[in-house]
């Protein structure tokens, strides 16, 4: 592999504000041959040979995902002790923030969309052979850029999926957006991400922090233990209520593919249109059909 292509020098960015901090590190705003970058330093810098050659194998790999829903790679400096991942640098912060602030303004129409565009970028990593598996997909790790898009980022715990299954290390994620297999420490596949995908949906819809005011540990009994769920309010589309459902299965494979879901959620997008065309463009039964989708 030639590591020249993608290898960055630390001398050669310029380190801006903290801007966040993760389990793997702290992210900085900076910029980088004139370009806005967001730059991941990893804390633990003491990589073993081990370490450092999936390091370098998890870079390949980010090199190669170009898609408009996952945040682009742009390089790595690879030099201990400035390990770090940069990428391209998107101005609204994560999804989580954006929901989660005082004066939430996402219309139903723009929250559609956002969880389209997050359907889209794991269908790509989902297709992918041989297949990518996020490990920990959560409104956090969803970025947003200045037009309002949603790229899924943060392959931290990503690792490719070679077996039919892998094995997780520990439970290293957020258990509040974790598959209830994967809490148990059980083997998983790329099913886990779309339990994943419906807290997030349920995030959207709901505007709500999932499982506020219980502790990880009481997450991890209750989802992993106990079989329980988010409560989904009465308030909340049918449609969409009925998406985050079968994303919550409790047997992975009865669990819809992102494909499925992409299908689903561009079905609901449709009607919206309709009711903003001239009255005499709308049949009859379209409008009855927008009705019973509110």
């Amino acid at each position: 592999e030639d590591a020249a292509e993608w290898e960055i020098n630390w001398e050669d960015i310029n380190i801006g504000e903290r801007v966040g901090i993760g389990s793997y590190g702290e992210v900085y705003h900076g910029e980088w041959s004139g370009t806005e970058v967001a730059v991941k330093k990893f804390l633990d810098q003491d990589f073993s040979g081990d370490a450092m050659m999936e390091f370098r194998s998890e870079v390949q790999i980010m090199r190669g995902l170009k898609h408009p829903n996952v945040v682009l790679f742009m390089g790595a400096v690879a030099h201990p002790p400035n390990l770090a991942i940069v990428t391209e640098y998107l101005p609204r912060g994560s999804l989580f923030k954006l929901l989660h602030r005082p004066h939430n303004q996402l219309d139903r129409r723009r929250r559609l969309q956002m969880a389209l565009d997050v359907a889209e970028g794991m269908n790509y990593l989902h297709s992918c052979k041989p297949v990518i598996v996020h490990r920990d997909l959560k409104s956090p790790n969803l970025l947003v850029d200045r037009n309002w898009v949603v790229k899924v980022c943060d392959f931290g715990l990503s690792r490719i999926k070679h077996s039919t299954f892998l094995s997780s290390k520990s439970t290293a994620g957020t258990p509040e957006w974790m598959a209830p297999e994967v809490l148990r420490n059980e083997p998983s596949n790329e099913k886990s991400d779309v339990f994943s995908f419906g807290v997030i949906l349920w995030e959207l819809a709901t505007s709500q922090k999932p499982w506020h005011g219980m502790n990880p540990m009481q997450v991890v009994g209750a989802v992993g233990f106990q079989h329980r769920r988010l409560p989904i309010p009465p308030d909340v589309d049918p449609s969409i209520a009925s998406i985050i459902q079968e994303c919550w299965q409790n047997d992975p494979s009865q669990r819809p593919s992102f494909e499925k879901i992409l299908n689903d959620l561009q079905a609901l997008q449709r009607p919206v249109l309709q009711v903003n065309q001239p009255s005499s463009l709308k049949p009859n039964h379209q409008l009855k059909m927008h009705y019973q989708q509110q």
